[in-house]
């Protein structure tokens, strides 16, 4: 009998598990529940698809994007797994036809959403099936203290408790709090689970914060450095990717959008170009994004600052998935703040009656609590991956070395009086039962004389026009750093309105200094873009690396997948270095399974040994 090590390098042409991975497959596959949060990218599939293999019945795999579930199948099918999915834009012939070959072990692996557990006929299927393990893929989604919970998870353990045996049960997730964890094993009824956090850490990953004064210059320059590359840009809103997109297409740029507010046959076509790379960079909400495995994504800026450190971290990790260098540039403004406010509030509507009242003010408190984690990350000037992997509860050196703070030199600046004049502002405004945000506050400072500050007399104030020469974006930026230390009060149920707090007041008074650390210097670019671009070894013959990749292109078309699924650009550069040029030695290179060396092995071998003969 085949061991794991064996299906390993028989399927996915790996010779070694990476770290963690190796104990999740031997704790399944000796009969324990078991809980893996490892981050993304680090190979979390292969620690259930492998003892699927193994075990004797059918796995379940339950998913929660229909999209998700075609690409993991199109993988697996290309590796030469017997795997299918069943999901709502399937026909009921189709449906019927797959749960019927599934019947007579046709399938080591189905997939299938949360939402199809329930109905009668799959259900009635699942009652008839060995089915030996059921693994529940992004199981952050169960808990309501995730950043992405659904309640169609909460299904799953009914669903379960419907089988004529409990099966094994798996669940992974890329980001998960201590309080996420315990959740997921209770309210999937994990027995005395195996749980195994392999660590947050990805070496490859520059991650870097910008404050820019005109965020669309900062990404046309951004973009400018990355010309060819694959990357998303996540943005906050429907209507700025909207902008956003349109920006990028008026310049020329290769650019595509998804969002939940795009009919499915747009998504689905946009998220193809995409991941074919006819347009590789995706604009997007975050809508997009759990679970894409496109292997080239060298780069993931964030035009707006997410509410949370899990979504944060989760997005950016979709970047140098295959372990090459890759980028994770933040463009920050306190406008981030206001509209990450706005988007809690309106998650947690009153409609929900699913929800208690005082749940709901808990969850509202607790992604408040949460976004401000996610501010100081922003505003930080520590390494960023230390503060980073802080948050996720790991030791890490005070600088990694490798990241936007790091490479900056900072210096102190004395702020008081600019402070003192913004403070003094919104007491003033204050005094005369007025409370505006900070966009209003900078106009009565910079000395505006817009038809709002005549309106509500403004410009009468003591404070109007004290920081006349001082640009808006400046007062803002300062009024941010306010808020951040708690001298300012953004109400977010009064429209972010200011109040002053008894620091502020302080401050005002003169009893405290406020000082800010700024960059001295300009930031160096991030060195990932300074570095090759795609090898992994030192001896990669880059110009067959080209070639390899437009005949992976060619045949990903032919085959109708995307060009990962083939070979991901890790195992083109092995190849480049290796120069196989018989089946054996294609198979030493790392990715290359059995059934893709039968698939594609003549073509790429040919490729290689043209290469060789037309080489001086």
């Amino acid at each position: 009998m085949p061991t794991a090590h064996d299906l390993l390098k028989q399927y996915f042409g790996y010779d070694s598990f990476r770290p963690g991975q190796d104990k999740l497959v031997q704790s399944i596959l000796s009969g324990r529940d078991t809980l893996g949060i490892m981050p993304t990218g680090a190979g979390k599939s292969i620690c259930y698809q492998v003892p699927a293999l193994l075990l004797p019945g059918l796995t379940l795999v339950i998913s929660p994007l229909i999209s998700l579930m075609k690409d993991q199948v199109g993988a697996l099918n290309e590796a030469g797994v017997p795997a299918a999915c069943v999901n709502s834009a399937m026909s009921a012939e189709s449906m019927r036809d797959v749960l019927g070959y599934a019947a007579q072990s046709g399938y080591k692996l189905l997939y299938v959403a949360p939402e199809r557990l329930t109905a009668p006929a799959f259900l009635s299927f699942a009652q008839r099936v060995p089915v030996s393990m059921v693994t529940v893929d992004e199981a952050h989604c169960i808990s309501q203290w995730g950043q992405d919970f659904r309640p169609s998870y909460l299904k799953i353990l009914d669903f379960l408790a419907a089988l004529p045996a409990r099966p094994l049960v798996s669940a992974f997730t890329a980001t998960a709090t201590e309080a996420v964890r315990d959740d997921i094993v209770r309210a999937l009824g994990l027995r005395d689970p195996f749980v195994l956090t392999t660590g947050f850490d990805r070496p490859n990953l520059y991650f870097a914060v910008e404050r820019p004064p005109s965020k669309p210059n900062a990404l046309l320059r951004l973009l400018a450095a990355r010309t060819g590359k694959s990357g998303i840009v996540y943005c906050a809103t429907r209507k700025t990717v909207d902008d956003v997109c349109d920006m990028l297409l008026a310049k020329g740029l290769p650019a595509t959008r998804y969002h939940a507010g795009l009919c499915a046959e747009e998504r689905q076509r946009n998220q193809e170009d995409f991941l074919y790379d006819v347009k590789p960079i995706m604009v997007a909400t975050n809508a997009f994004g759990m679970g894409i495995d496109k292997s080239n994504v060298s780069f993931v800026i964030h035009y707006n600052m997410p509410k949370n450190m899990e979504s944060y971290y989760q997005e950016a990790g979709r970047a140098g998935r295959d372990g090459e260098p890759a980028d994770c540039i933040l463009l920050y403004s306190g406008q981030d703040v206001h509209t990450a406010e706005f988007l809690i509030g309106h998650s947690h509507e009153a409609g929900d009656s699913s929800v208690d009242p005082e749940t709901r003010q808990a969850l509202i408190e607790r992604d408040r609590d949460r976004l401000r984690q996610m501010t100081f990350y922003a505003t930080t000037d520590e390494c960023l991956r230390r503060y980073i992997l802080r948050y996720f509860g790991e030791q890490a050196p005070v600088s990694c070395g490798h990241c936007g703070n790091c490479d900056t030199v900072f210096e102190q600046v004395d702020a008081t009086v600019d402070a003192q004049k913004i403070l003094s502002c919104v007491y003033r405004m204050a005094e005369r039962g007025l409370h505006f945000g900070r966009g209003m506050a900078a106009a009565v400072l910079v000395g505006s004389q817009s038809e709002q500050i005549k309106k509500f007399r403004l410009d009468t104030l003591s404070t109007y026009g004290i920081m006349r020469g001082t640009s808006m974006a400046r007062v803002r930026q300062l009024t941010d750093a306010l808020i951040e230390r708690g001298c300012l009060k953004a109400d977010p149920d009064r429209y972010n309105a200011l109040f002053l707090t008894a620091s502020g007041n302080a401050l005002m008074r003169g009893r405290d200094t406020f000082a800010l650390r700024l960059p001295r210097e300009k930031k160096p670019e991030t060195k990932a873009t300074h570095r090759r671009a795609v090898p992994l070894e030192a001896d990669v013959d880059e110009s067959l690396f080209e070639r390899l990749r437009t005949l992976r292109a060619a045949l990903a078309q032919k085959a109708h997948v995307p060009p990962y699924v083939i070979f991901s650009n890790a195992t083109l550069a092995d190849m480049a270095a290796r120069q196989p040029i018989t089946e054996f030695e294609l198979l030493t290179v790392r990715g290359v399974g059995e059934a893709k060396a039968r698939r594609y092995g003549d073509a790429f071998l040919d490729a290689i040994k043209d290469y060789l003969r037309d080489k001086p």
